[in-house]
């Protein structure tokens, strides 16, 4: 997936604001994980990069991309709008060494008003204690 222009760095979010990622106040959901704390499970660090497009935090979502596969060239489109992320289905918590969360993330296009749905299957890692994002399966792709 292309993640097209840069997108400029948005400002953090208070505390008590809502969580992009829709899990509660952004400083005990989100909030911690893009400040640096490890997550505890795959869902979290699924809804902490979901947060981390929201807000256009670049550097979060390299830092949760496992080395392995993590592109070279990583830009966040800066006219795309992601506006709520529902988790279908996930494995791989605290413990675990693999994890798969299943989401839908709605999205719009600023530029264009066009609105649309990720649905995709993602594979998570857990590597000395960190969880990091491996690779997914779009829907509709093999």
């Amino acid at each position: 997936m292309s993640f097209g222009v840069a997108a400029q760095r948005r400002p953090r979010l208070a505390d008590d604001a809502p969580c992009p990622c829709g899990g509660g106040r952004h400083g005990e959901c989100c909030g911690p994980i893009l400040a640096g704390r490890a997550a505890s499970g795959a869902e979290q660090l699924m809804r902490s990069r979901f947060t981390a497009f929201a807000l256009g935090d670049e550097a979060h979502v390299r830092a949760s991309w496992h080395p392995s596969s993590v592109p070279d060239d990583l830009t966040l489109d800066g006219g795309l709008r992601w506006e709520r992320l529902e988790i279908m289905a996930a494995e791989g918590r605290e413990g675990d060494r693999r994890g798969v969360v299943e989401f839908r993330a709605r999205w719009c296009d600023t530029r264009t008003g066009e609105r649309g749905v990720l649905h995709e299957r993602s594979r998570f890692r857990a590597v000395a204690g960190r969880w990091y994002y491996l690779d997914g399966v779009v829907d509709g792709q093999a």
